[in-house]
């Protein structure tokens, strides 16, 4: 399982509409072949800053199924207009056992 950690620094002011649009546009990216679940925190000190979370089977299910694929573009166009600076997403590998 891979773990995709994106940080999302939304316009001050547009929180909420932010939670809306992202409500809706979840089914986009759930309905993605190797999608397996999401997680949106909001920041305690920083609350115009949310940190998703989003559980994909391999990388390639997001970089190449979701990005390339055709929700992508409903995705983008719903969201990416919140966004100052434009996010920075990584990708993690499976917990290590400590």
């Amino acid at each position: 399982m891979i773990l995709e950690h994106v940080i999302l620094n939304v316009k001050p002011g547009q929180e909420a509409a932010f939670e809306v649009a992202l409500r809706s546009a979840l089914p986009l990216i759930a309905a993605t072949p190797g999608f397996a679940g999401v997680e949106l925190r909001r920041g305690v000190e920083t609350p115009n800053r949310y940190l998703l979370l989003v559980s994909w089977g391999k990388v390639e299910d997001h970089t190449v199924g979701f990005r390339q694929g055709p929700n992508y573009a409903a995705w983008r166009e719903r969201l990416h207009h919140f966004y100052d600076p434009p996010p920075v997403v990584e990708h993690y590998q499976d917990k290590l056992a400590l």
